[in-house]
């Protein structure tokens, strides 16, 4: 039987090891359809993956990749056909069903999403699960009252891949955007994807014990958590609202009720990975369409599939800017 390359997850003696081998398609999960993967991403989850620091595969041996975009091999669901281009992010990806970082992946019909008129397959991977989820906190953000006569909105995690596609996403909307970074080389950068301000990191004194602080901000995105989640819940204007899809700053945040109960002030939980199908369409298509980064080609680099495990290494050790698109078929 033909086999193909992946990049998979083991388990050996407790610890996580990854490497490259060849696979058949008997070997893959099952599912109802198999796509040929012309594309993948590499997004944080991916990276903690991989390299064993966070604990995020569920099964091993694993392929990995929550993202992967390509064209329709075989399917045995009405609504797919051979030849037709879909992408799947999310779910089980990567993570408990093998992902995207293989020729083929095999998924549920009920994953997959027609790629819509307008992008392309290298465009959906260079906006991936990064993009969607830029895209469904701004949504939900704007479900919750947020416009942009509403005053700043804060971007945390400003030069990695959520980061910098949401202050894209944002500009182009008419946001007056503020990006939070650590990193002083990034600003030029920062700044011509569309960020009105920067604020660097250094100056945000993140162990402050008031329970509320100076109102700045209309809305913000988070990807950090810990103590920049709970400062942002301190520094929220009245009725303003907090996206929070990350927690590379810890898991855990320290707050006190006065922000929601004094300002109302909203904290909203984004989860891509689990979004539903109706809604994960409709973000798509907002995706191809007005909430598309103009930058796009300056927020992406591609590697290919041999260079995937310095990828990992770079993002882990903050070496990593925008987002990175792997060509693997």
């Amino acid at each position: 039987m033909q086999t193909f390359p992946a990049y998979r997850i083991f388990n050996e003696n407790g610890h996580t090891i990854s490497r490259f081998v060849e696979m058949t398609l008997n070997e893959l999960d099952p599912g109802t359809v198999v796509v040929r993967v012309l594309y993948s991403s590499v997004n944080y989850k991916d990276t903690l993956a991989a390299t064993g620091t966070g604990k995020v595969v569920r099964r091993f041996p694993c392929t990995g990749g929550v993202d992967a975009a390509g064209v329709v091999e075989s399917s045995q669901d009405a609504r797919f056909k051979p030849g037709d281009e879909v992408i799947v992010t999310g779910y089980d990806m990567g993570v408990a069903h093998d992902g995207g970082y293989a020729e083929r992946v095999r998924v549920p019909g009920e994953w997959l999403v027609a790629l819509p008129q307008g992008l392309s397959l290298f465009e959906a991977m260079a906006l991936g699960t990064a993009g969607f989820t830029a895209a469904l906190s701004l949504h939900r953000l704007e479900q919750n009252d947020l416009k942009p006569e509403n005053g700043p909105v804060l971007v945390t995690g400003a030069s990695g891949g959520v980061g910098s596609l949401a202050i894209a996403m944002l500009a182009q909307r008419g946001y007056q955007v503020v990006a939070v970074t650590a990193k002083d080389d990034e600003h030029a950068y920062l700044k011509s994807l569309g960020a009105h301000e920067i604020l660097p990191r250094s100056t945000i004194d993140l162990h402050s014990t008031r329970s509320l602080e100076q109102t700045r901000w209309a809305g913000a995105l988070d990807a950090v958590g810990g103590n920049m989640l709970a400062w942002l819940t301190r520094t929220m204007q009245q009725g303003g609202a907090i996206a929070s899809f990350g927690n590379a700053g810890g898991a855990e945040f320290h707050a006190t009720v006065y922000p929601f109960i004094l300002r109302g002030v909203r904290l909203i939980g984004i989860d891509s990975a689990s979004t539903a199908m109706p809604l994960r369409e409709k973000i798509w298509w907002r995706l191809a369409n007005e909430l598309r980064p103009a930058q796009l080609n300056k927020i992406a680099c591609t590697v290919t599939f041999a260079q995937l495990p310095q990828v990992f290494s770079d993002m882990l050790h903050g070496k990593s800017q925008g987002r990175t698109v792997v060509h693997i078929g």
